[in-house]
């Protein structure tokens, strides 16, 4: 609970004073769908009013899972939430595996309490899967209510999503838990304790977490989040969970870089358990593509992995990965977040332009997201599009990035001036897409 609390106070302090209020977000037009519940008064409901924004892929004909990218605590991480569906890089996973999806932003007062939406039991698991029958309803989307979920959450949102593993674990494809866990003790807000089951040592988790975080500085606010982290993974793993720990080593409560590994080892586990057919359970990891690694000593000593069958160390504190092109984007980014990428990003669609202002639809590329396009004149270099991309956090990226890893408001649009077009002439224009890693598109 202290680590919990900790991560709470911190984190309220640590965004900006001003905040936009709950109601304004980007609408929420098709293939946009929104729901919003009011505060609960029965017992056992959810005590903060809670909106939940979902994206489906165009074109997509039967969803077959569900991404949830959930906040952390803190007024202004929740807030945060409004914009996480509109994210294009998490869209890009979404779309190659069928799935919509999902951000839900509980609307947590300034300094209240969060483990009353943090821990599911408290009304948000009940309000999570209402939403799920409307917004299916909504979307024209009916098996929304029963298709798997993959989850994603920071610091509060890591213990919803940590929660969710253990109290459903058949409908769990994979969890990263970035800067949060759920306590397996009992707790003040829920006296009942957690229990780890077989079924939940099956879903593929990942711990992820900054080294300032109690790693490498013991002494500042978050420093409870590693013991915390420690606890949970050790428990999970000494019952043979699938279960990993990856500290980065750039960052304190701040998500950095995180997300080209997770979505990437999202991406992996993804592509493993999602069954073909709807309705059907969830497919085992293959154990032979398991690749292992010491726990690293401290956080920081790391041991290159090794596939599973040949790993000699303790297998009960090792960390587990899914395979082997996971294990080495593990190794890279657990040294510095540099995670490496091969693949250009796709190229930018439909262009249009209209006098001198121009606009234009893309994709983000899956392994390294959005950084900026470039725009050319008749073949030559005119702009670049955002001039220099924004992120206080980490990579620079095209929508800009907030605390919570989710795009800022309003919304960066694809949209270009060309202010020195001279008028009765004729230009030939071309958008190339760059990705985080510097690679372009046709």
């Amino acid at each position: 609970m202290r680590h919990l609390a900790i991560l709470f106070l911190a984190l309220a302090g640590s965004l900006p004073a001003q905040q936009p209020p709950y109601d304004v977000f980007p609408p929420a037009e098709p293939p946009y769908y929104r729901v919003r519940y009011e505060a609960g008064t029965k017992p056992g409901e959810l005590v903060y009013p809670v909106n939940y924004t979902m994206w489906v892929p165009p074109g997509v004909k039967t969803l077959r899972g569900l991404i949830v990218h959930q906040h952390g605590c803190g007024e202004g991480s929740c807030k945060s939430g409004l914009t996480g569906a509109f994210d294009l890089h998490w869209q890009a996973l979404a779309r190659k595996h069928g799935c919509a999806l999902l951000a839900p932003a509980y609307e947590q007062p300034d300094k209240a309490n969060c483990q009353l939406w943090c821990d599911p039991r408290n009304g948000s698991d009940t309000a999570f899967q209402k939403s799920l029958q409307e917004l299916g309803a909504k979307s024209g989307h009916p098996e929304l209510a029963t298709v798997p979920w993959a989850l994603w959450g920071h610091s509060g949102g890591g213990h919803w999503a940590g929660g969710m593993v253990l109290l459903h674990p058949d409908r769990i494809a994979a969890a990263w838990l970035r800067s949060g866990v759920p306590p397996l003790k009992a707790t003040e807000a829920r006296p009942t304790p957690y229990t780890i089951s077989d079924a939940a040592c099956q879903v593929p988790v990942m711990c992820n977490l900054g080294t300032k975080e109690g790693v490498t500085d013991k002494t500042n606010r978050f420093a409870g989040v590693w013991p915390g982290v420690e606890t949970f993974f050790t428990a999970m793993r000494a019952k043979g969970a699938l279960i990993g720990v990856s500290a980065d080593p750039l960052t304190s409560h701040e998500c950095g870089n995180q997300r080209y590994l997770a979505i990437p080892w999202l991406d992996a586990c993804i592509a493993a358990r999602l069954p073909l057919k709807g309705g059907d359970p969830l497919k085992p990891m293959p154990a032979a593509q398991a690749w292992l690694a010491p726990l690293p000593a401290g956080g920081t000593n790391v041991t290159a992995p090794t596939p599973a069958a040949k790993f000699t160390g303790a297998k009960e504190t090792s960390v587990w990965l899914p395979n082997e092109a996971i294990a080495l984007a593990w190794a890279q980014y657990v040294k510095d977040t540099a995670v490496t990428d091969a693949t250009p990003p796709p190229a930018p669609t439909n262009l249009r332009v209209k006098g001198n202002e121009l606009t234009w639809e893309a994709e983000a590329d899956l392994e390294s997201g959005l950084a900026r396009f470039i725009i050319e004149r008749d073949g030559q270099f005119l702009a670049n599009v955002p001039e220099a991309g924004k992120n206080p956090f980490g990579r620079p990226v095209f929508q800009n990035l907030q605390y919570s890893d989710t795009p800022t408001q309003p919304l960066v649009q694809m949209r270009f001036t060309d202010t020195k077009a001279e008028a009765g002439r004729t230009y030939q224009y071309r958008v190339i897409a760059v990705n985080t890693a510097g690679l372009k598109s046709k």
